[in-house]
């Protein structure tokens, strides 16, 4: 079995001393970590293939860390990411948890908060990349349906009985038998309710409605 990749904590700050104490606190924990002064330094890094989460400084030269909030959000990179700030203020940290930042720790915060925010930002994005592969996986069986047997299953995750089914699409309940056995059978569905949870999955995606 191959290994998965150690997860990289990113730190943004440039306060050299205090970017150093972060890493060292982190590392002292066991997690892998790179350091930046700037934003400009870590993009020419990030690595959106690997679990991640960002320690943020709220004020940095250049590009501030809000004003990165919103590249990332904007560029469809949902980095789990952490705010620390010496300057902070209410509306600053409503800013940034709007903006889908995970936890905003004022300076000098404790360590304990920190590596706790870490630990519950890393799990977040690992159960993120868990789920997006699931459904990958879900959406890639879904496509060796035929049309008819997509339009069983919607009708089989409905709810609907084979009678019902039959009914509603002019076809004996021996043919929807058929289909709906080859339905299970393609989608690598244990049991009827197997079935059910991978087309509430691929419903909540918006990936399968015609």
């Amino acid at each position: 079995m191959v290994k998965a990749p150690t997860p990289t904590v990113f730190v943004v700050d440039d306060d050299a001393g205090l970017r150093e104490a972060i890493r060292a606190l982190l590392v002292s924990v066991g997690h892998n970590v790179e350091a930046f002064p700037s934003v400009e330094e870590f993009t020419t890094r990030r690595d959106k293939r690997e679990v991640s989460c960002l320690v943020l400084d709220v004020r940095l030269p250049g590009i501030s860390g809000l004003e990165f909030q919103k590249l990332l959000s904007s560029s469809g990179d949902p980095i789990p990411t952490i705010f620390i700030s010496g300057h902070g203020d209410i509306p600053m940290a409503v800013q940034a948890m709007k903006g889908g930042g995970l936890e905003f720790l004022m300076k000098p915060f404790r360590d304990q908060d920190l590596l706790d925010a870490v630990q519950s930002a890393l799990r977040r994005d690992s159960e993120r990349r868990e789920a997006e592969q699931q459904i990958s996986e879900i959406l890639e069986r879904y496509t060796t349906l035929t049309a008819r047997e997509r339009e069983i299953m919607a009708l089989v995750a409905k709810g609907q009985m084979n009678k019902q089914i039959a009914a509603a699409t002019n076809l004996s309940e021996v043919t929807v038998k058929i289909h709906r056995g080859q339905v299970m059978r393609k989608m690598s569905a244990g049991s009827l309710p197997d079935l059910v949870r991978m087309a509430d999955r691929l419903d909540r995606a918006n990936a399968w409605r015609q």
